[in-house]
């Protein structure tokens, strides 16, 4: 049986970056990085890029995004002591939910190494409840969409 596989996004699909580094403990038994070393990296590079952007305050925001959804692919290796370039865009843009996508490049290679999602659904942090985005959130919003 033949399976045929979207190929590996390029960076130039994405529309902003964020470098992060390996550390050692994020190789596994097998000489690579670690799956879960790779959601904690897209974990961090939206709400770093959120942070950065004055939109998001985790400990005393009146708004929060959790994740509803996630996923990944993996395309390559990546191993410490790469260097790893995330790649970030928005797909889909809703009222109170968003899905961001996030490719992860191994050094300098322009090939994603692995592409993961997240679907943020953002609520009010004390009810928990959605919300819709705020005019400031929505408009940083689309400035990812691709």
């Amino acid at each position: 049986m033949s399976v045929n596989r979207t190929p590996p996004a390029q960076r130039g699909d994405y529309a902003a970056f964020i470098l992060h580094s390996t550390r050692w403990n994020d190789n596994d038994v097998y000489g690579h990085m670690n799956n879960v070393v790779h959601y904690a990296l897209f974990d961090s590079t939206v709400n770093d890029w959120l942070i950065a952007r004055g939109l998001l305050d985790p400990r005393g925001g009146t708004h929060i995004g959790l994740v509803t959804e996630t996923g990944c692919r993996y395309h390559g290796e990546m191993r410490f002591p790469d260097r790893v370039t995330a790649g970030l865009r928005v797909a889909k843009l809703g009222t109170s939910s968003v899905r961001y996508e996030v490719g992860l490049f191994r050094n300098d290679e322009d090939r994603a190494s692995a592409e993961g999602f997240f679907v943020h659904v953002y609520v009010d942090a004390g009810t928990r409840r959605p919300v819709p985005f705020s005019a400031d959130l929505r408009t940083a919003l689309e400035t990812l969409v691709r």
